[in-house]
């Protein structure tokens, strides 16, 4: 990592992990679409990519494309502390099942640690696995911040996972 938390470098050609910019916002906007219409992930605007861009890590690959990304919003103290929660999770098609996913997760805890939080969660619709390997638990409403608890919605069923740091 590097002193300013914004890049995660890897010798041996593998893509580099780093904070994404406004100017990634199209390529943000394309990992998701996948995902959105299998309704895994909401639709988003292009412009809340890139106001946001910030808050995504995204993989890079050595032609200057992105493979994958992961949003870390921070949330602020809801009585357990300063918490991020990790959300936009998407690899491209073509890279999944690869490493990208796995260096994305392995980078999210350092930055958090960086933004001085205490612990990460996360909904899934899926089976979660990837995160559970990765440290992650179910865990119930009360530790998660609690404004984004009541953003999650019913109709996704949409499953909390927590990990301390």
């Amino acid at each position: 990592m590097t002193a300013t938390g914004l890049s995660y470098a890897h010798p041996l050609g593998v893509p580099l992990v780093r904070t994404a910019c406004p100017a990634d916002a199209a390529a943000l906007a394309a990992l998701s679409r996948p995902f959105v219409r299998s309704g895994a992930l909401r639709e988003r605007p292009l412009s809340l990519y890139a106001a946001h861009a910030a808050d995504f890590l995204v993989v890079q690959a050595h032609d200057g494309t992105l493979e994958g990304c992961l949003g870390l919003r921070v949330h602020g103290d809801g009585g357990h502390g300063p918490a991020g929660v990790l959300c936009n999770f998407c690899v491209a098609p073509d890279r999944q099942g690869r490493g990208t996913g796995v260096r994305l997760l392995e980078a999210a805890p350092a930055r958090a640690r960086t933004l001085s939080l205490g612990a990460l969660f996360t909904a899934t619709t899926g089976g979660g696995g990837l995160f559970l390997r990765h440290g992650f638990a179910p865990t119930g409403p009360s530790p998660a911040p609690a404004d984004w608890v009541r953003s999650l919605g019913p109709r996704r069923d949409a499953r909390a996972l927590g990990r301390a740091l």
